[in-house]
């Protein structure tokens, strides 16, 4: 008898996966600056601009679910989520192609919403649709999405470059777009079991926009470009700061202090969260979906983020390789783990 034995997907997680299948890649272009390890690959065609490519995947039933979330926003949200990585890098999207993967259970119109939310999230930043593909798909509708984006070669950032004593900041607040989804999967529930409930949402505004129209940080960018500003290493927030942190700290094999009180958490998150018997700081250190940026400087410019309200110091790099730690207002310092959102460990993101 065959003695193999195969190993389940969820017993090593997403990202030891793509450590596994990308190890042994090889590049063969000198156009290829970086491939596989960070939010985009970097091609180079020009000496002054480098060529940004990065590519995700919604897939129904595992990143939305159409009860809950209209096909428009989806459309949007599988724009801006790709937008978000090329901001990561430091640069500016321009292009971008949509694949879609359609069971028979959607109609023309449905389609139609979709594509609606596409455009829109195109025109908002300034994006061409250039291509992309249809197919049929025998169960859920998945949507591909591959944008092209562009930085100049001296100003790109990567996740590898952070250095100890360099301050870690974050943009806006994290932690809203979870708490998002933990009201519409409760209201879902609630109409499952009595579908002449209506859903009680107007409370929770703030975080349902987080959750279904994110909106990426092209502002924070902009303004970096403005002040002269380039970051030492940078990601977007889509797996929760506690992922993401590690992914500066193991990219640039150093280590990350992040100081609880410092996180910054809106009060809508708080109140929701307090609703909802759970700790505001995990729902942003695990919780993911936020698209804010996470990036370092150096400590040179403390003074010149004091005055930027969506701007948050909340920590620093350390010596340490490869180890974040979170000190709580207690004192206590806590080793952090890859506790983010993982699509392959499941209904990871609706229990932290």
């Amino acid at each position: 008898m065959d003695e193999t034995k195969f190993t389940p997907i969820s017993n090593i997680g997403e990202f030891e996966l793509i450590n596994k299948i990308t190890s042994s890649t090889k590049i063969n272009n000198k156009s290829t600056i970086m491939g596989v390890g960070d939010d985009a690959a970097i091609l180079e065609f020009d000496k002054k601009v480098h060529r940004l490519l990065s590519t995700d995947m919604l897939v129904e039933g595992v990143h939305f679910d159409c009860a809950y979330s209209p096909l428009k926003h989806v459309g949007y949200k599988a724009v801006v989520s790709n937008v978000s990585d090329i901001c990561a890098m430091n640069g500016r999207a321009t292009h971008i192609l949509i694949s879609v993967a359609i069971p028979n259970k959607y109609s023309v119109e449905l389609i139609t919403s979709l594509y609606e939310g596409i455009h829109l999230a195109c025109k908002n930043y300034k994006i061409d649709l250039i291509g992309g593909d249809t197919t049929a798909s025998p169960s859920v509708l998945t949507i591909g999405v591959t944008v092209l984006g562009v930085a100049d070669k001296k100003s790109i950032v990567c996740r590898s470059g952070a250095n100890p004593t360099d301050l870690l900041i974050t943009t806006g607040d994290l932690g809203a777009a979870y708490l998002g989804l933990q009201i519409l999967e409760r209201e879902k529930m609630i109409f499952e079991k009595s579908n002449q409930a209506q859903p009680l949402l107007g409370e929770y505004t703030y975080i349902l926009e987080r959750q279904l129209k994110p909106e990426p940080r092209v502002d924070i960018i902009e303004w970096l470009k403005e002040k002269n500003i380039i970051p030492t290493s940078m990601i977007d927030v889509s797996d929760g700061l506690s992922s993401e942190a590690l992914h500066l700290a193991r990219s640039s094999s150093v280590g990350i202090k992040i100081f609880e009180d410092r996180i910054p958490v809106s009060h809508h998150t708080n109140d929701t969260a307090k609703e909802l018997g759970i700790n505001p700081s995990m729902c942003a250190l695990h919780g993911g979906e936020d698209y804010e940026l996470l990036f370092t400087l150096p400590i040179k410019y403390h003074k010149q983020l004091a005055g930027v309200s969506d701007l948050h110091v909340i920590g620093h790099v350390t010596a340490q390789k490869n180890i974040v730690e979170l000190v709580k207002e207690s004192g206590e310092v806590i080793n952090l783990t890859k506790d983010g959102w993982d699509s392959f460990i499941k209904h990871n993101q609706k229990h932290i």
